[in-house]
This record gives structure tokens, C-alpha cells and sequence, in this order.
């Protein structure tokens, strides 16, 4: 917001001045739409590269492999904080605010905080894909099947080409006991993506009325939170930053 306010009032004041200079206001229109655009773009940037920083602070405290549930939750609860600096910066930069809490949200889902989840995936970008993915599942485990479905319609809507989405949405679909919706949304996901094999063996299972195995989606699958993962908890189970 402060970005494009002050903006604005760059492009006002250089119109302003060549008004000064004698010129008609519309002779100021193309230069005070340039300086709008020029520090407007350059102000962005600036916030964008404080976000980006303050994320690689997150990445390296999650890229810390725990070893035991306790460090996975100190772990997320330190990352949560370090995102929570960045908030200010949302008061600057359109958009900002909508991601972080989709971070956030996704930190606390991922560390089954269920609770606090879902405030920050209320107020989250409905186009970080893997975040919505993640509300879907948590509307899921609360019974909302009207809220989960609207979730991961968003998902599949700006991640189109992540299977493991596609294949989370059928997986709880089935658990809901519609199998008739289950290879809908499979089906709409091979369309999109022709060349997935993964998602092509998940069609071909469901229609076949076999069980959806979600081994090839390990094992960004467990942080989903659907099923046990493996016993040896530090078998790869690494939590990462979700990117848009």
C-alpha cells in the first residue's frame, strides 16, 4: 500500500513540475505516468527482495532435518516467528500479507496445530496451490466436505500441473465414499497433465475400484498429515517453504 501511495505521489509531483515549467498538464501526463511506474516498480522491489530474505532464513531453519517429533514442532515454531518479522513489510506491498499467512498456515497444518492453521488459511493467497491443497485436507479432517471442496478446487485451479494436488483431492474423496467424484477429478487432472504417469496409474486404479496408493507421491504425501508416515521418522520427511 505505502509502495503505490508513494508512488503516486511521485508521478503527481513530476506532472506537477512540468506544469511549473510552463507546459500544460497534459504535457505532464506521460512523464508523471513514467516516475509512477519507475518507483513504483523499483519500491516493490525492494520489499520483495526483504521478503526473500527473510524467507532463506526460514528455508535454512527447515532445512534442519529433525530427528524426533519435539524438534519438528520447535523447529516449525521458530520458522513461524521468523515469517511473523515479515508481516510489516505486507503494509508496504500488495500481496505480501495473503502469502505469509498462507506460510504460516501451512507450517502450523504441517505441525498438526489444526487450530491455528486455519485462521491464517482463511486470510491466505488463494493462489498458492500447495497451501489451499493443505486447507482442503485440513476442511477434510473436520468433516466440512462444502469447505473442502472449494479449497481444493483453488488448488487445482493454479497448480494444475502438481499431481500430488489432483491425487490428495481424489484420496479424500474416496474417504467420503464418492468414487464417482474421486475419477472426476482424476480424469480432469490427466487432461491437464497428459504425460503423468503417477496420475494416470491413480485413475486407472480408482476406475478399477482398487485402494488409491499414495506411495508415488512420497514424500511430499506425508506432510499432509492423511496418514501414518513410516515408523523411522527421519526417513526423508523434510518440511519445506511452499512456493507458489
Amino acid at each position: 500500500m505505502y509502495n503505490l501511495l508513494i508512488a503516486l505521489a511521485a508521478g503527481f509531483a513530476a506532472g506537477l513540475l512540468v506544469k511549473l515549467f510552463g507546459f500544460s498538464i497534459w504535457a505532464g501526463l506521460v512523464p508523471g505516468i513514467l516516475v509512477f511506474l519507475g518507483v513504483y516498480v523499483v519500491l516493490a522491489r525492494r520489499s520483495m527482495q526483504q521478503v526473500q530474505a527473510i524467507m532463506g532464513r526460514v528455508q535454512k531453519e527447515l532445512s534442519v532435518q529433525p530427528t524426533n517429533p519435539r524438534e519438528l514442532q520447535a523447529n516449525l515454531a521458530r520458522a513461524v516467528r521468523i515469517i511473523e518479522t515479515a508481516m510489516p513489510i505486507g503494509r508496504w506491498q500488495f500481496l505480501v500479507t495473503p502469502e505469509l499467512h498462507s506460510q504460516i498456515g501451512s507450517l502450523y497444518y504441517v505441525g498438526k496445530d489444526l487450530t491455528k492453521a486455519a485462521p491464517h488459511f482463511a486470510k491466505g493467497s488463494k493462489r498458492n496451490h500447495m497451501a489451499k491443497a493443505m486447507e482442503g485436507a485440513l476442511h477434510y479432517r473436520q468433516g466440512q466436505r462444502d469447505a473442502m471442496t472449494g479449497a481444493f478446487e483453488l488448488a487445482v485451479k493454479h497448480g494444475k500441473k502438481e499431481s500430488l494436488i489432483w491425487a490428495v483431492y481424489a484420496w479424500c474423496l474416496l474417504q467420503l465414499k464418492d468414487r464417482d467424484a474421486a475419477v472426476r477429478v482424476l480424469s480432469r487432472g490427466v487432461e491437464k497433465n497428459p504425460s503423468d504417469e503417477k496420475l494416470k496409474n491413480a485413475l486407472q486404479q480408482v476406475q478399477n475400484d482398487k485402494r488409491l496408493k499414495m506411495r508415488p507421491f512420497e514424500p511430499a504425501w506425508w506432510q499432509f498429515g492423511l496418514e501414518p508416515p513410516p515408523t523411522n521418522f527421519g526417513g526423508g520427511r523434510r518440511v519445506q517453504f511452499m512456493r507458489r
